[in-house]
């Protein structure tokens, strides 16, 4: 992926890639805006630039900027003001037992596993279904970032129980940031990935956190138009943060 620097600033390195298929429409290009990934200050910078509008994937800290195209648009939860819908309290009760344990982010067995079968089954023949240890650490852990693994395990009399989600999140000052869930794909009528996000943000209210970012919605995609469920949200224009308003 070939890349030029932007001249925006002499203390912040911004790259413009060149043009790679769009990982959301696959009739599309894309192109993004990259902070420097040798700047050894990204970890410093990246929650300044979470609220700029960019995401973390593994060590890159990237924002869609494509020609023509707008589509992706940063959201993120004031989790003090987020209150569940009729279905998302649904989800709460017919996951009531399950528990909920945030451990540091070093990759297990168990994890790959899940990870490996996950992706089998929700992007078969997209590229990612080969990935291994080598890739789920690249991606999911990078070697700068503060993360955590939040698990969700049905109930033990001993020990623990059988893993069904976890939900890679990044902490920064003042907000946790939803890097990638996966989960059982056996048990889609759990809502696990909905659930991932509730717990996500109980956990955000109590360490009193201000923002739960979610990445990028996508209006009319069906995997990220769930996010417009969440709310109240907000979205980012380029500028600010304001209260999203799409129904």
């Amino acid at each position: 992926m070939g890349t030029q620097p932007q001249p925006d600033s002499d203390d912040l390195r911004l790259f413009h890639t060149g043009e790679h298929a769009c990982g959301y429409w696959p009739e599309r290009t894309a192109r993004d805006l990259v902070l420097d990934p040798r700047d050894p200050r990204l970890r410093e910078w990246y929650p300044h630039a979470l609220g700029w509008g960019f995401r973390r994937s593994g060590d890159i800290v990237y924002r869609p900027h494509c020609s023509g195209c707008r589509a992706c648009v940063a959201v993120r939860i004031p989790v003090d003001r987020f209150v569940p819908d009729r279905s998302q309290r649904r989800c709460l009760a017919r996951n009531a037992a399950v528990e909920m344990r945030v451990r540091p982010a070093e990759r297990d067995e168990e994890q790959l596993a899940l990870y490996k079968r996950y992706l089998a089954s929700r992007h078969a023949g997209g590229g990612m279904d080969g990935h291994g240890a080598l890739e789920f650490d690249q991606f999911l852990i990078g070697s700068w970032s503060e993360n955590r693994f939040l698990e969700l395990r049905e109930p033990a009399p001993r020990g623990h129980g059988k893993l069904l989600a976890v939900a890679v999140t990044d902490v920064v000052d003042n907000a946790l940031s939803a890097v990638y869930t996966f989960y059982d794909p056996d048990l889609a009528d759990r809502s696990l990935g909905t659930l991932a996000i509730l717990r996500q943000i109980e956990w955000a209210k109590r360490e009193r956190r201000g923002h739960l970012y979610l990445g990028y919605w996508i209006a009319g995609h069906p995997k990220m138009d769930y996010k417009r469920r969440f709310r109240p949200l907000e979205a980012f224009d380029g500028r600010d943060w304001r209260v999203f308003t799409h129904s």
